[in-house]
């Protein structure tokens, strides 16, 4: 189905004239790569772009309207400015939208909306941009960690993941590093200044036009003992995730179907429970994750669409975007620069190349 005509259906299936996003990822999905962020730390951009079922319009100020106009949106996009001083955004979306209508932000009058389930699944188009994201931002990962040694900090680590994505054009609003021994007391290795011994877990979910990759890479110095015995244990359970949302995706199952999948994968690799220290990711796109799987999820796992699956075991940990669609498994941040290690899923005839551990 296009994506014209899952709003189309969506508007007539709520009885709705219009539907709105003023979240930057929604808009970026709505305008094809569109930007209308100028302040990082906020939920809501500086423009809001609506559907009506003749085609898009956007609300913003007219400080940006001229700057949305010609670097952000397609020439087919209406563009309707208020002053500055005399409106909110809320407010002038109100006026020019038809009613009923709904929002993925507080608009008087409107239905909220949540946006997750339109984005998914990913059109062709969509799934031709992340190819060439993932790809770029698993090159940038994989160039600092072929860069740095022992004796770096995870702080100075993280700087230079974050200027390598930015000489992209990509954000990083996720970046974690961890080293020997952060990265066992943690799952979330927030970085500190703190060398990175033995070994480090470098971590990105990196964003570009909206869209979303996540990836891990794991390089050692001077690596324990169990370090390779525990990635491994990961990377199977992340096979096992990715085999078993390609089956309930196709029997149009739920989250916590694959959930279930997972928690029997990391016991048959010996780490029982281990699922509980940490979340284990689930559908990616046009946010880090669509949503995160839980034992109880009632999300319907939908084809053709991305997954991060990051499943840990003390200390090691196993990460990277797929591409699930009915017809196979495709690894997207990937360089093919990186060492693999092609493992089998647990219960599933299918196995997977996973990026093992880079020896340095």
């Amino acid at each position: 189905m296009s994506l014209t005509a899952r709003l189309d259906a969506y508007l007539e299936r709520l009885d709705l004239a219009a539907i709105w996003f003023a979240r930057p990822n929604s808009f970026a999905w709505l305008t094809g790569g569109g930007d209308n962020v100028v302040d990082r730390g906020g939920d809501i951009g500086v423009g809001a772009v609506g559907y009506d079922g003749d085609g898009l319009t956007v609300v913003t100020d007219d400080i940006e309207a001229p700057r949305l106009r010609e670097e952000e949106l397609a020439a087919d996009v209406e563009v309707e400015s208020y002053v500055w001083h005399e409106d909110d955004l809320a407010s002038a979306v109100a006026e020019a939208s038809p009613s009923p209508a709904a929002a993925d932000f507080d608009v008087p009058g409107f239905e909220g909306l949540d946006a997750s389930a339109l984005r998914q699944p990913l059109t062709e188009r969509q799934q031709a941009s992340y190819r060439e994201l993932s790809a770029e931002v698993a090159a940038a990962v994989e160039t600092v960690a072929r860069r740095v040694d022992e004796s770096a900090t995870e702080r100075v680590v993280a700087a230079a993941l974050q200027a390598e994505l930015a000489g992209a054009g990509i954000d990083s609003p996720v970046v974690l590093v961890g080293g020997a021994e952060r990265a066992q007391q943690y799952r979330h290795y927030t970085p500190k200044a703190e060398p990175l011994g033995e070994y480090a877990l470098l971590s990105v979910t990196a964003e570009r036009d909206g869209l979303y990759t996540s990836c891990t890479r794991t390089v050692a110095f001077d690596a324990p003992d169990w370090l390779h015995d525990r990635t491994e244990a990961a990377m199977r359970v992340e096979a096992t995730a990715l085999a078993a949302t390609r089956a309930v995706g196709r029997d149009e199952g739920t989250a916590g179907d694959v959930f279930g999948a997972i928690r029997d994968a990391y016991d048959a690799v010996g780490w029982e429970g281990e699922w509980r220290n940490h979340h284990q990711g689930g559908a990616a796109g046009y946010a880090g994750r669509e949503w995160i799987a839980t034992p109880d999820s009632d999300e319907r796992v939908v084809l053709p669409q991305g997954y991060a699956w990051n499943p840990t075991v003390q200390g090691a940990k196993s990460e990277d975007t797929h591409l699930v669609t009915t017809d196979g498994i495709e690894l997207l941040s990937a360089t093919g620069e990186w060492p693999t290690e092609r493992v089998e899923a647990v219960g599933y005839d299918s196995a997977v190349e996973r990026h093992a551990v880079l020896e340095r």
